[in-house]
């Protein structure tokens, strides 16, 4: 099966000068814990929950003036919509991601790819994602 048989094409994205307040926001409206950063139409980060509780508030900075650029991850790994699953469940695994983005062969963001996406293809390969990502501490 292909990634773009599985991901979610449900795009919703931030941009990098949004402040952290207005990203965890969103996240909350959405309820989701994942927010890709665009800008000029180009994923140039990803930013998560967790970016925030520790990043920000574990460091006691103002989400109010605090933007997204100054917290988010720059190098960001992806998978390819027309790649194989088992191919997407490796670089998960051996990077110990929990949600990989997905682009079109013209690099553009068209959906993101989640442990939970991949458990209603195989329960197996969730699982050894999962086993991957759980096995790492820190941030």
């Amino acid at each position: 099966m292909l990634v773009k048989d599985v991901m979610c094409q449900q795009l919703i994205t931030v941009a990098p000068s949004e402040t952290i307040r207005a990203c965890a926001h969103k996240m909350s409206q959405l309820n989701i814990g994942t927010l890709p950063v665009e800008e000029n139409g180009k994923m140039v980060g990803f930013v998560t929950d967790r970016d925030i509780c520790c990043r920000v508030v574990g460091r006691d900075r103002d989400p109010n003036t605090t933007m997204v650029k100054e917290i988010m991850t720059n190098f960001v790994r992806f998978c390819f919509e027309d790649e194989g699953c088992d191919k997407a469940v490796a670089l998960m695994k051996s990077e110990h991601l929990r949600r990989l983005p997905v682009m079109n062969r013209a690099h553009r963001m068209v959906g993101l790819l989640s442990v939970d996406d991949i458990a209603h293809y195989s329960h197996d390969l969730a699982g050894k994602v999962l086993d991957s990502s759980s096995n790492v501490c820190g941030d």
